[in-house]
């Protein structure tokens, strides 16, 4: 966007420099219209479908461990938690298991992820393993939501 000089105190206005003033606003109006593809529509379970503008939504991204070259057999279970703050409403929170480290196993690759608790300052899940090894997993997290 251009850049329009501020005039000199006592400096005449003239038909050019009002016209650079009239480009710009029309410029910035362009900027900010109001368009379908400039808003973010978000579920909550409190307040139903919440329609705000894209940059206006809060995006958190975690990564922790969750096992590190542990011993795991069908049916057993690790939880883990992460903290958030700053939204208005429970967000939409995705979680994704990933190897971590030399340890790509079996164990490693045959897990499940189940979020049993998301609030709107916090997201509570178990993973699970369906085979016996050493697994070392961590999980990426996304949660997009409303902010306060």
């Amino acid at each position: 966007m251009t850049r329009i000089p501020t005039p000199k105190r006592g400096q005449p206005l003239d038909l050019s420099y009002i016209y650079e003033l009239a480009e710009a606003v029309n410029e910035l109006s362009k900027e900010v219209t109001t368009s379908p593809s400039r808003y973010t529509s978000i579920d909550t379970v409190s307040a139903g479908t919440q329609r705000i503008k894209t940059s206006d939504a809060r995006v958190v991204g975690g990564y922790l461990v969750v096992n590190n070259n542990t011993s795991t057999s069908p049916g057993s279970e690790t939880a883990f938690s992460y903290n958030f703050s700053d939204f208005a409403y429970v967000p939409v929170v995705t979680a994704t298991p990933i190897l971590i480290g030399d340890a790509a196993t079996e164990s490693g690759k045959d897990v499940n992820i189940i979020l049993t608790k998301v609030t709107t300052n916090r997201v509570e899940g178990i993973v699970r393993f369906n085979t016996i090894g050493v697994a070392s997993v961590g999980v990426n997290l996304l949660a997009v939501g409303v902010p306060v």
